[in-house]
Formats: C-alpha cells, structure tokens, sequence
C-alpha cells in the first residue's frame, strides 16, 4: 500500500496541471480577446510613457 499513497501525489499534481493548462487555452481569444488586448496596450502605454517622462 505505501506504492499508492506514493504515487498518489504526482497524479493529483499532474491532473491539476492539466486542468491549469486547458483552462489557460480557453480563455485565449474568443469574447474576452478584445478586452484582454486593450487592457496590454493600456499597460504598455504607460509603461513606455513612465519611461519617457524619466528620460
């Protein structure tokens, strides 16, 4: 029985993992993609814009 309780442990991990990778996938594009995009460009233009105002 100790066989189990050792394997146990790495299947659970591995299935979260899989689930963690399948729900990263979904939510690529789709009705969010707009959304996700805007708020990358908002960041970015800040950032750069931080940038500037320092130099």
């Amino acid at each position: 029985m100790d066989y189990v309780s050792a394997l146990v442990p790495p299947f659970v991990m591995a299935a979260f993992f899989i689930a963690l990778v399948v729900t990263i996938v979904k939510s690529q594009g789709g009705a969010n993609k707009g959304k996700e995009d805007a708020a990358v460009d908002a960041a970015l233009a800040r950032a750069e814009g931080g940038q500037q105002a320092k130099e």
